[in-house]
């Protein structure tokens, strides 16, 4: 993931107009940041480490993993390169954030909308007040 994310920004500015530092460069940075704990983690697992979960963590170790709530994250996660332009970041931001809720065991659906949606548009608006046009705000209605 961080070889795609440093590859990907790679294609970005590096140095910006108003700024001396672009959005090339924080995904470059994040993504040798995630190759560099990768590698860390693989030397680990080759030294034999055994990862268990910690009291805090509240899991339990011989429980099997939540497929639908993985599944359901992912979808999330999955979702704004597939929703963002037609839909605009507060749509998108709405459901990727109901469907993280979901994931994590929320059932109050309609809150998790309008706190997505709500989000989502606090964003689009600090984003627009940077001056960094994220596209119309709902898109499909013309706004």
């Amino acid at each position: 993931m961080g070889g795609i994310c440093a590859y990907a920004a790679s294609a970005l500015p590096v140095t910006a107009r108003y700024a001396g530092i672009g959005p090339g460069m924080f995904g470059v940075v994040i993504g040798l940041g995630l190759v560099a704990l990768g590698i860390m983690l693989l030397v680990q697992i080759a030294r034999g480490e055994v990862f268990e979960p910690q009291d805090a963590e509240n899991a339990e170790a011989g429980r099997s993993m939540d497929r639908r709530a993985f599944c359901t994250a992912l979808l999330a996660a999955v979702l704004p390169a597939l929703t963002m332009e037609p839909l605009g970041l507060p749509v998108t931001a709405m459901l990727s954030f109901m469907l993280v809720a979901r994931a994590f065991g929320s059932r109050h659906v309609l809150f998790d909308l309008a706190a997505g949606f709500g989000l989502g548009t606090i964003s689009w608006l600090l984003f627009g007040w940077l001056g960094l046009q994220l596209g119309g705000f709902l898109p499909l209605t013309g706004l």
